[in-house]
């Protein structure tokens, strides 16, 4: 896989599959790309690696990127589930409890 890295950051800017190791034009575009998008020609790293390499520093550019609400929001269960967490705890006031059970002998599973 061909990949353009910013050497000062180490990210990863540009990342596409193919091409032929031997041939510089893929990489010249490459390099164009990433001075077109602000950064200095000297600062680009352009290469090939194996698809797993180049795979791997992107996941851990896309996790070092998530901030704390990121990274709670997707551990969280389904707002869906916490609901229905509520219900069969017996939870949530009265109301809640009419409301849900009202749309659930409406609709019971099949």
């Amino acid at each position: 896989m061909r990949y353009t890295k910013q050497i000062s950051t180490g990210m990863v800017i540009e990342s596409q599959s193919g091409g032929n190791p031997d041939n510089p034009l893929h990489l010249s575009s490459m390099v164009e790309n990433a001075v077109s998008s602000g950064i200095d020609e000297s600062d680009v790293e352009v290469g090939y690696a194996e698809d797993e390499v180049v795979e791997g520093w992107l996941r851990e550019q896309d996790e070092a990127s998530k901030t704390y609400a990121d990274r709670r929001t997707s551990e969280y269960p389904k707002i869906g589930d916490q609901l229905d967490m509520i219900y069969h705890a017996g939870l949530g006031g009265d109301e809640f409890q009419s409301a849900i059970k009202s749309v659930k002998d409406k609709y019971p599973k099949p």
